[in-house]
């Protein structure tokens, strides 16, 4: 294989792994950029809808009926634990959704070992995702190059909405000032609910099509949940544009850390973080507070 197509592979593996960084990512930049709480459930989040997925594609027998019920199931979670736990906790101190979070991440974490078991689990892919593509010579995973256009795809929409929709500008006025939308007549409980439920709702998209790639397993939560700070670090607290840009960052260095120094490339992931806030504290797209 010629450096040229070497270098080939570590771009698309790169693409890959940032599509599914960002996925995960975006969800914990859309909770924390509205409603200014670091969610600690969102690993487990990722890890609930990766199992919910896994059993719904084995029971029907359709990687598909999995990829839908994944986002749903953690959407549905999370619109339910914002509406009777979170909901309690507006205006008090911000510690505490901290510690319900991370409480909430205990509580899944548990139940999906006690209804699964610590066993590894798996997803069969659909023929067509299942076979390889030549590209200049080369074979590639169908389903890596799938990842990048779903990845894509999907932050592109979010984007779209965020930025473009009547919807969006809700999101955003509530962000600013939500005592002054909720004043204007407009339900800021609602826009809260449905906010937490789709940044879990992407937790847990990315949960599952993360599957095929390293198998579900009873830890993956915490693992994603680390990914996803370090991301926000680099990137900055709060803004979309951070969470896409240390998504490629960090997919690009454990990449190609894992192809040429396989034994350094978590070290590395760090010392890109550490670089970077001692250059900006508050990220590349961040404010210092």
């Amino acid at each position: 294989m010629s450096s040229w197509q070497i270098w080939l592979e570590l771009i698309i593996n790169t693409l890959a792994l940032a599509s599914l960084l960002g996925m995960l990512t975006v969800g914990l930049t859309l909770i924390f950029g509205i409603m200014r709480i670091m969610n600690f459930a969102h690993g487990a989040m990722y890890m609930f809808g990766a199992y919910v997925g896994i059993s719904a594609a084995y029971w029907s027998d359709n990687f598909w009926i999995g990829l839908i019920l994944a986002p749903l199931s953690a959407t549905a979670v999370g619109a339910a634990f914002e509406r009777f736990l979170l909901r309690r906790l507006y205006g008090r101190d911000p510690s505490s959704f901290l510690l319900v979070t991370f409480g909430l991440s205990l509580v899944i974490t548990e139940l999906i070992r006690q209804i699964w078991g610590s066993n590894t689990r798996d997803v069969s892919l659909p023929n067509f995702l299942n076979g390889v593509i030549i590209v200049f010579d080369e074979p590639f995973p169908i389903y890596r190059i799938f990842l990048i256009a779903v990845g894509f795809t999907v932050l592109g929409l979010l984007t779209f909405v965020i930025l473009r929709s009547r919807l969006g500008l809700l999101i955003r006025s509530i962000s600013q000032n939500a005592d002054m939308t909720n004043a204007l007549g407009i339900n800021v409980d609602i826009i809260r609910t449905l906010t937490f439920a789709v940044g879990c709702g992407f937790a847990g998209f990315g949960g599952y099509l993360a599957v095929p790639l390293i198998t579900g397993y009873i830890g993956m939560g915490s693992t994603a949940i680390i990914d996803s700070f370090v991301i926000v670090m680099i990137g900055g607290m709060g803004s979309f544009v951070g969470s896409a840009v240390g998504s490629f960052l960090v997919a690009g260095t454990q990449t190609v850390g894992n192809f040429y120094f396989p034994e350094l490339a978590l070290a590395l992931t760090y010392v890109l973080m550490i670089g970077v806030l001692l250059y900006r504290p508050g990220g590349l797209f961040g404010e210092a507070e």
